[in-house]
């Protein structure tokens, strides 16, 4: 029976060690502030956004939502975007995906300034990822390293099977793990003979959006399962990429859904403001 890693009470944690900081900040005059846009209507951005205005109130980061309607054009919104780079109350602007078709959402990633760029999604902030410096790490990313961390989950030597190679989550991952002297299979939709790869691994992290694709006979006997996956059911339920139930008894630690590795990236984000308001007002800077 596996250890379940218990991602809602490590954020707690987190978010209660990032409002020590904040106050510590306010004390010298600086308000870290979170700057979310959100393009067009789209329901689960929705519940997202409100999530992380929450956990900026409750830490005591400053939050500013811009709403814009889904016919807005790709200037517009780059504009916006550099206006927030100038705007040095902002210390962190986010862009919530998805945005419409028409948008051009790499483009507009690239238009935020590094220095703001709290979501990691940047070319300067991957390119420093890659090379080992100091930078912004996407937060799902993050989260999933702060649990190996939290768990004394050493990753050296380990077989790394990353499911997916999305650039939010599975590109990145593969840079966190080799930080971390693992090694790393990135597998995809294109992958021949996939179960042969995860069935070798020591660790298993599936980011690709199929409700329970990660059944038992795909897994060895103590592999560390980490479910990157979010998939709403025909009942409403919440799923992971992971069939949770019969893995857990193989597996010696598996990340729940709800509950695992959703609420880290939350805590990550906000960590990631208070980095950027640090690093601007030149408190600890590491830039």
């Amino acid at each position: 029976m596996a250890i379940i890693i218990d991602g809602k009470s490590l954020a707690k944690k987190t978010r209660e060690n990032l409002k020590k900081e904040c106050d510590e900040l306010k004390l010298k005059g600086i308000k870290p502030k979170l700057a979310v846009i959100m393009v067009g209507d789209n329901s689960a951005s929705k519940v997202y956004v409100r999530n992380k205005s929450r956990a900026c109130e409750e830490i005591g980061i400053e939050y500013e939502e811009y709403l814009l309607e889904e016919n807005i054009t790709e200037e517009e919104l780059i504009n916006l975007i550099k206006n927030l780079n100038e705007n040095k109350n902002i210390n962190g602007i986010l862009l919530q995906s998805p945005i419409p078709q028409n948008l051009d959402i790499n483009q507009a990633f690239k238009a935020i300034t590094y220095k703001k760029d709290v979501d990691g999604f940047t070319p300067t902030s991957i390119g420093k990822l890659t090379i080992g410096e100091d930078t912004f790490v996407s937060c799902t990313p993050y989260g999933i390293m702060k649990m190996f961390e939290e768990y004394k989950i050493d990753l050296t030597g380990k077989n790394v099977v990353i499911i997916g190679r999305s650039n939010i989550v599975g590109k990145p991952l593969i840079q966190c793990c080799l930080s971390e002297n693992a090694t790393v299979t990135v597998c995809h939709s294109r992958t021949k003979d996939l179960s042969e790869h995860t069935k070798r691994a020591d660790v298993v992290i599936a980011a690709i959006g199929k409700s329970k694709f990660v059944t038992e006979d795909m897994v060895k006997e103590g592999a560390i399962i980490i479910d990157v996956g979010i998939n709403r059911g025909e009942d409403g339920k919440l799923t992971g990429d992971v069939d949770f139930e019969n893995v857990k008894e193989k597996a010696s630690f598996i990340t729940p859904v709800p509950g695992g590795v959703g609420p880290m990236t939350i805590a990550m984000l906000m960590n990631n403001v208070i980095k950027a308001a640090k690093e601007q007002n030149n408190q600890d800077s590491k830039f």
